[in-house]
């Protein structure tokens, strides 16, 4: 599978004018499960980044999510991707980019998506299915935060 994303990352110059710092297409691509590709365009390790610092730690993000941080990636799930439920300790906003993705709850609850839906997970047991025939693309926004006491962290 060819997945790539392009990611523009900007910054500021020696006179504090606005700047593109990186215009490239991504190559940190990973795959959790058969039918899952995935690259993150960005991440943060702290809650309240320095901006006069690039700190570019994209490329070394193996996890879904960073303690004390963010994590922006855009994920492609093909037709029959393989299940995966799990849990996150972050708030995550999941935008459907293309495609239909269904959202499975670990009670058996699904929930059917389309290309400009938003979900917002706060912490649940989640699958996502793509019974369509075509792939879903979706930018998956994670930032990290504490789950209720009775909780843990699956997957």
């Amino acid at each position: 599978m060819s997945f790539s994303v392009r990611r523009i990352v900007t910054g500021h110059d020696a006179k504090n004018k606005s700047i593109v710092l990186i215009d490239e297409q991504t190559s940190n691509i990973l795959s959790t499960r058969h039918g899952q590709h995935s690259s993150v365009v960005w991440a943060t390790d702290k809650p309240s980044p320095d901006l006069s610092k690039l700190n570019d730690i994209s490329h070394s993000i193996k996890q879904t999510t960073i303690p004390g941080g963010s994590v922006c990636r855009i994920s492609c799930f093909d037709p029959g991707v393989s299940p995966r439920m799990h849990r996150t300790e972050s708030i995550d906003y999941a935008i459907i980019l293309s495609g239909e993705l269904d959202m499975e709850l670990d009670y058996g609850k699904v929930t059917k998506l389309k290309a400009g839906d938003v979900v917002v997970q706060r912490g649940t047991i989640h699958n996502w299915r793509n019974n369509g025939k075509e792939p879903c693309y979706v930018a998956f926004i994670l930032i990290s935060a504490t789950l209720p006491g009775n909780l843990e962290a699956a997957g």
